[in-house]
């Protein structure tokens, strides 16, 4: 349940929607395994896991929800070697070349007919609804991914006017300069690592890994016009994590201390537990998300 990723989207509108009803739009799209001539499904699964009870799992007005999807996993190659020994039978057989759009149907059938032996891969995603932020949170490191449950979301509920955040200033352009600086804005402490770009399509793309980032050697990269496109930071002591230059927080990752808050809880109540590490997570993101827009100046009104 613990967010690795954070692909952060702004409401356009306040979000009103409260949980029972959030919960009632969602049964209208929960999730079904594939049938043996689906090629995928994708739906609402329980917030918490196998021991969930709902698709929402609400705490002070924030909700989490989760989407799983099943592939089933169909190799390009198997079916192109399928289809190509099926069109030079026929083709043999019937002294003609075959037209695309025969070539098309007879992929459909070769597809239509290797599903039902397919295996299948499941993954889920999960989302932060805060409407205190006005804002979602998605765990997941791929926009198009993030994409994919939002559009779930907007047709479970009618609506969902949201838009991708992004800072007054690009992110590229401030990452740059505390690495000038030698140091990140309070509360984030910079750490080892980095990623830098040129700006130009003949530059290259330099990174650094347990490296001291203050030293001149990566500081002479600016020099050439290289800018910070990806750099590792700690919020604190509770969070380590790489901010990117496209507004998204990648490998997000709770130390072992904040996590251990709950332990007095124990594990005689799996579902309390999590409901516990459920609250711990989202104040803190919270807590993280409203640094992350103070520290880069704010969102940008402009493309609201």
């Amino acid at each position: 349940m613990w967010f690795k990723n954070l692909t952060l989207y702004r409401f356009n509108k306040p979000f009103s929607v409260d949980a029972d009803s959030l919960e009632a739009a969602l049964e209208d799209f929960t999730f079904s395994p594939c049938s043996s001539q689906d090629i995928s499904k994708f739906g609402f699964s329980n917030a918490l896991g196998k021991i969930g009870l709902s698709l929402v799992h609400s705490a002070e007005n924030r909700h989490l929800i989760c989407a799983t999807k099943e592939e089933k996993i169909l190799p390009a190659q198997v079916i192109k070697e399928a289809l190509e020994e099926k069109v030079s039978h026929i083709e043999d057989e019937e002294n003609r070349k075959l037209t695309k759009k025969e070539k098309d149907a007879l992929k459909d059938e070769i597809t239509t007919t290797l599903l039902p032996r397919a295996f299948s891969r499941r993954s889920q995603i999960r989302a932060l609804i805060l409407p205190e932020l006005e804002m979602i949170l998605v765990d997941s490191s791929s926009a198009a991914k993030a994409e994919e449950l939002l559009a779930l979301l907007r047709k479970a509920l009618g609506s969902l006017p949201v838009i991708p955040v992004s800072y007054k200033a690009p992110v590229e352009t401030q990452l740059t300069q505390w690495l000038a600086d030698g140091q990140s804005p309070s509360p984030f402490e910079m750490q080892d690592e980095a990623e830098l770009k040129s700006e130009s399509d003949e530059g290259g793309i330099v990174r650094f890994k347990q490296q001291d980032l203050t030293e001149q050697e990566v500081l002479a990269h600016l020099e050439t016009g290289k800018q910070v496109h990806k750099l590792a930071l700690h919020f604190g002591q509770s969070v380590a994590l790489l901010l990117q230059s496209d507004n998204s927080v990648k490998r997000l990752k709770f130390s072992e201390e904040f996590r251990a808050g709950n332990d007095e809880i124990g594990t005689e109540d799996p579902l309390a537990k999590l409901d516990a590490d459920f609250a711990l997570m989202a104040g803190e993101l919270i807590a993280l998300v409203r640094a992350l827009v103070e520290t880069l100046g704010g969102f940008d009104d402009a493309i609201a």
